[in-house]
């Protein structure tokens, strides 16, 4: 196959629905010659900041000269996103020669996207041979196809209610499927707040002798009040002050914080960090479609950093947009909370889907007070909620700021109509939307 053949065919296996279990998946790997048994593992699982932790770790340990695997799901604008070795995606050419070989194996047996795409990193970061994988869970941990790895070390960010129809309906039973990731005798590093999430985890993590760190008791972040902020690590004697994020959002202190605890521990397991690239990595990290912000004159063009206060520029001449991938509870509350924050715009039109088995409800409810107009489309016809779900799902008192559209250029399009560059224009709810909106806006990633 070449690349647009292997892509078609993957994208035929979106038809088999979410599968969730590991005996397939290990028989498969198997047949392929099990190309995670060459491969040294993070593993990475949680409700959020999975991709944010991914590429914080990313940024420290490529600049302390290690050739690292990166496997992080879903893509914004092309499956090639997925599948990164240090600053590189994968090619064209590559991505078809390991889809063909899968493809080959297979010999018409049925596999999921997700297997499918798990697979396909596996083989490709064992043929390239690199020092260490970053393999981010896609959906709870326990059953995900991931799992078929031993780490060096686990990582859950947090836990908060998403996937119910997959994972439960209580924090207990969510904690209790992304918990299934520990591992005898391998640490784990959690941010995990202290509620009922935490007592499931700690409590899986002593019945299987996995050494337990846990933010803000075990290793701790703080502000500052020049912007800057603190680690604290394992190792008391572990300190970084004056760091900078690069990633907007107060949370993202959490993020990198776990990401340094997890670099403590790699020093232990014979990955030692060059304690000089901390603070220059992180002050350069990025994470696409995540708090994502930037000012356009018009869509395609190429985007500048928003201008602070007064401007030359008239404020018809270009628009300001937030792209986040918030689409939970946990993840809009976030948003909320830094739209709140003084973010320097007059008015915010946001721009919104849902997935239909998403707790959409409560997200609205939480985020259109903030909204002067909310405009919603349909990244994905078959399994998006409808424009009347949503229309339907806002509060009473706040039905009139919902408007509609048929797809998301139209939407980018009539936002763009009802603001100005003193406005901001925010794009949520779903990572389909967000990717397929910044396609239109900036282009593929790759």
């Amino acid at each position: 196959m070449d690349y647009q053949e292997a892509w078609t065919f993957l994208n035929d296996l979106q038809f088999f629905k979410i599968k969730l279990g590991l005996e397939s998946m290990t028989a498969f790997l198997d047949s392929l010659g099990n190309p995670q048994r060459q491969l040294k593992f993070i593993h990475v699982a949680g409700t959020n900041g999975k991709g944010s932790v991914c590429a914080n770790l990313l940024a420290i340990l490529s600049r302390s000269g290690y050739r690292v695997g990166v496997y992080t799901s879903p893509h914004l604008t092309s499956v090639r996103e997925r599948f990164r070795i240090n600053d590189d995606y994968i090619s064209c050419e590559e991505f078809a020669e390991e889809a063909s070989a899968i493809r080959r194996i297979l010999a018409g047996r049925q596999i999921t996207y997700f297997e499918f795409t798990t697979a396909l990193a596996l083989l490709w970061f064992a043929r390239r041979r690199v020092d260490l994988v970053l393999l981010e869970v896609g959906l709870g941990g326990r059953l995900d196809a991931t799992n078929v790895v031993s780490p060096l070390i686990g990582v859950i960010t947090n836990v908060a209610m998403d996937h119910e129809a997959y994972l439960g309906n209580t924090l207990a039973e969510i904690a209790a499927e992304k918990s299934g990731i520990v591992k005898t005798g391998v640490p784990l590093v959690s941010a995990i707040a202290p509620d009922l999430g935490r007592e499931v985890l700690s409590r899986i993590c002593r019945e299987k002798g996995a050494p337990l760190y846990i933010l803000g008791r075990d290793f701790q972040v703080a502000d500052r009040a020049d912007g800057t902020w603190t680690y604290r690590g394992i190792d008391s004697e572990m300190v970084f002050d004056g760091l900078r994020t690069n990633l907007l959002g107060g949370y993202q202190l959490e993020n990198s914080g776990v990401a340094l605890a997890v670099s403590e521990l790699l020093a232990r397991r014979g990955f030692p960090v060059n304690p000089a690239v901390i603070g220059p990595a992180l002050s350069q990290v990025r994470w696409p479609g995540r708090l994502e912000q930037f000012c356009l004159t018009e869509p395609g063009r190429e985007k500048f950093t928003c201008p602070a206060g007064s401007t030359e520029m008239s404020v018809s001449t270009f628009r300001r947009y937030l792209l986040d991938g918030a689409h939970n509870p946990a993840g809009v509350e976030s948003l909320a909370r830094f739209l709140e924050d003084g973010q320097g715009y007059r008015d915010l039109v946001m721009i919104w889907a849902s997935m239909s088995d998403k707790d959409f409800r409560s997200s609205l409810a939480r985020i259109i007070p903030l909204c002067r107009k909310m405009i919603f489309t349909r990244p994905e016809a078959e399994r998006s909620a409808t424009h009347s779900q949503l229309q339907e799902s806002l509060p009473s008192d706040f039905r009139d700021r919902g408007l509609a559209t048929a797809d998301v250029a139209e939407a980018l399009a009539q936002a763009r109509s009802l603001t100005d560059g003193r406005d901001l224009i925010v794009v949520a709810g779903s990572l389909y939307l967000v990717g397929a909106a910044r396609r239109q806006l900036l282009g593929e990633i790759v």
